[in-house]
């Protein structure tokens, strides 16, 4: 830094000198040399005097630079001398205490040994409790006890995870634990808990339990859907259980009272939910399935109405049997009209008349039967129709899905086999029905027949 200002000096010293030069040449040319002397004189000193002055100001400010510099150098010094300090004796204490973790893990190891020869068998002891308690909290976390008794699964987890040995509460409580669950088994309590709704919201409601099988609320079968709450079911099961879980929430303490029970603590119910309604399975069937229902409806609808009718006809025949009169609106009537109207005539004559007007009842009498006939034997072929187009979709979804996933075959397996189903049930019924309207249509006509026959009797004799 000096060589710098001393340099800068120096070039300003010359600077100005070199001015005063320039100034002097043009002095030369002049024609007044003492003028030009005394110009000369007082320039040079006080160029002299501000080179002097300058190098002073410069000295003081070199002085002070120098001074500031030595102060600093002290400072950086003793700071130096610090950090040097602290740095050993850091390093002294990090000496100090890498042997004393030394000590300590030689320490360690043998308190170790030491605990591991005095356990002996409680560490595959412990081993168990944990195992134990990792199976009960799974029990109690889909257990529908505990919407009920809430909370208890966090400790039993807390100690199946633990790495340490469990402590003497920890113990007690997975005891505890164990004892409730098996008291709860066995009772019979109704208590408030939460219950999903179908729509997602809540709601607080009465809880009947039966141990760890069953659970109702309003009469209704509902679920454990864990996190403490119940859940309302899509649909409940059939009605004989319905009716037992009603005559269960019904009873009083102390009476005997039959009851479902779901041993698998939900799973059957699950497949009593999934199994097809009677909808769902005539569904299964198809358009096929649909044909069917409609003219075995049709069928029993004609069947009744025929069975109906010529039970009532039959009945008016037999009437007039008992009364001796055969008049009205009644096949008896009108072949006892056809009677009366050839009287005069000859047994030939009168015996073709009586088996016109007994030809003209049997239409009336035997209407609709063979459509009935018809039904029963279409019935079947329709339920054969479909059972091959069941088992074409099968063939179709083995082509191009394999044989892998049941499910994939069961939509065609169902539609073969529910449309088989409905063909004999329509069929059984319709054709059991024509049997009965044929069996009525033919016991009139027999009676229209011995009641002809007796009448050309009647007429031979008095001819």
């Amino acid at each position: 830094m000096w060589t710098t200002i001393k340099w800068r000096t120096i070039k300003r010293s010359a600077a100005i000198l070199g001015l005063g030069a320039a100034m002097l040449s043009p002095l030369h040319a002049q024609d007044n040399k003492a003028d030009i002397a005394t110009t000369d004189e007082v320039t040079l000193q006080q160029l002299l005097d501000q080179v002097r002055a300058g190098r002073v100001t410069d000295n003081a400010e070199f002085q002070a630079r120098e001074d500031e510099f030595r102060n600093n150098r002290n400072k950086q010094k003793t700071l130096l001398t610090r950090t040097q300090t602290a740095i050993k004796r850091e390093e002294a204490r990090s000496e100090r205490l890498e042997k004393d973790f030394s000590e300590k893990e030689l320490k360690l190891a043998e308190l170790e040994g030491l605990l591991n020869e005095r356990l002996g068998v409680f560490g595959e002891l412990f081993g168990i409790v944990r195992q134990v308690a990792g199976e009960t909290k799974a029990q109690v976390d889909e257990s529908a006890i505990s919407g009920e008794l809430k909370g208890r699964s966090a400790r039993l987890e807390s100690l199946s995870k633990t790495k340490g040995l469990p402590e003497i509460k920890e113990l007690e409580y997975l005891w505890f634990t164990l004892q409730q669950e098996m008291t709860a088994q066995g009772e019979v309590k109704r208590f408030y808990g939460e219950v999903v709704n179908l729509d997602g919201s809540v709601r607080e409601a009465e809880i009947l339990r039966v141990g760890p099988f069953t659970t109702l609320s309003d009469g209704q079968f509902v679920r454990y859907a864990g996190n403490g709450r119940y859940a309302d079911l899509g649909r409940q099961p059939p009605a004989r259980f319905g009716d037992a879980a009603d005559d269960l929430d019904d009873g009083d303490a102390g009476v005997l009272v039959a009851a479902p029970v779901d041993p698998s603590r939900g799973a059957i119910l699950n497949l009593f939910l999934q199994m097809p309604n009677l909808f769902e399975r005539i569904n299964q069937g198809g358009l096929v399935g649909y044909i069917i229902l409609l003219l075995g409806i049709g069928g029993v609808g004609i069947a009744v109405e025929r069975i109906t009718r010529l039970t009532l006809m039959a009945r008016a025949v037999k009437a007039q049997l008992a009364s001796g009169q055969a008049a009205g609106d009644t096949p008896l009537g009108r072949v006892w009209d056809a009677y009366q109207s050839n009287a005069s005539t000859d047994v030939e004559t009168l015996e073709l008349k009586l088996d016109d007007a007994i030809l003209k009842e049997m239409p009336a009498l035997e209407k609709s039967l063979p459509l009935l006939k018809l039904l029963s034997g279409v019935a079947p072929l329709l339920g054969l129709l479909g059972t091959v187009t069941g088992m074409i979709l099968t063939f179709q979804a083995i082509t191009l899905f394999g044989t892998g996933d049941p499910k994939l075959m069961a939509g065609g397996i169902s539609q073969a086999l529910m449309t088989t189903v409905l063909g004999l049930v329509v069929a059984i019924p319709i054709l059991l029905l024509h049997s009965v309207a044929a069996t009525r249509s033919r016991e009139i006509v027999q009676i229209l027949e011995e009641q002809a026959a007796g009448m050309i009797a009647t007429h031979a004799e008095k001819n």
